[in-house]
């Protein structure tokens, strides 16, 4: 969870609990626990509004219609956007030279 080990959330939980003690934890989890349902809800009424928004201006069905279109003539515009991609990137490379990205 969030990149944390066991060692680590051990360690968390120690100092939260000596910070506030024993009694207080639970109330502020309980907190924690509703805003965190507060932030999952607006972010869903956010997706469905983008979507019903989508929908009723005709944005969906313009691009499903595009897609349908392209697929059609034997034009697959992902395709074409990756291509435009693989050529932005070789330019990018050619540009740098030696300089090379460490991972």
């Amino acid at each position: 969870m969030f990149g944390i080990g066991g060692g680590e959330m051990f360690f968390i939980i120690l100092v939260i609990l000596m910070l506030f003690g024993s009694d207080k934890v639970p109330e502020m989890a309980r907190g924690f626990g509703k805003f965190m349902a507060q932030v999952k809800n607006a972010t869903n009424d956010i997706k469905s509004e983008i979507n019903k928004s989508a929908e009723e201006s005709g944005i969906k069905k313009e691009i499903e219609e595009t897609l349908d279109v392209g697929l059609d003539l034997d034009v697959n515009p992902i395709k074409d956007i990756q291509q435009e991609l693989q050529q932005q990137k070789e330019d990018i490379e050619n540009l740098t030279g030696p300089i090379k990205r460490q991972n």
